[in-house]
């Protein structure tokens, strides 16, 4: 029998099936998945995939919660906002006080 994954590694598998451009997709998630990746505690590159959205150090031990595929998730973008835009959009949310100047007028 032929070997049949040199090209396509763990995605062949699937033999013809599927198209292209699905098992690219499914080769990059497995790879990355299957990959060692750094600790956020020892910074050893040990971390691996004990479940889904969970992830442990094979030298610190610690298990902590990540994404499905990685254990830090990317697909969210942050939005970089200048210190300045913050500052502002605060003060337009405080509502602002009178200024008190003794008594009321009308007051005896």
């Amino acid at each position: 029998m032929a070997r049949r994954t040199k090209k396509v590694g763990s995605v062949g598998r699937f033999g013809p099936r599927y198209g292209v451009k699905i098992r690219r997709r499914i080769l990059e998630v497995e790879t990355v998945r299957k990959a060692a990746h750094p600790c956020p505690r020892c910074q050893a590159v040990n971390v691996r995939r004990v479940g889904s959205g969970i992830w442990a150090c094979r030298k610190c031990g610690l298990t902590f919660a990540g994404g499905a595929y990685r254990p830090v998730v990317t697909t969210s973008v942050k939005r970089e906002v200048p210190a300045a835009a913050v500052e502002e959009e605060l003060e337009a949310a405080k509502p602002e006080k009178p200024a008190k100047a003794g008594k009321p007028p009308g007051a005896p």
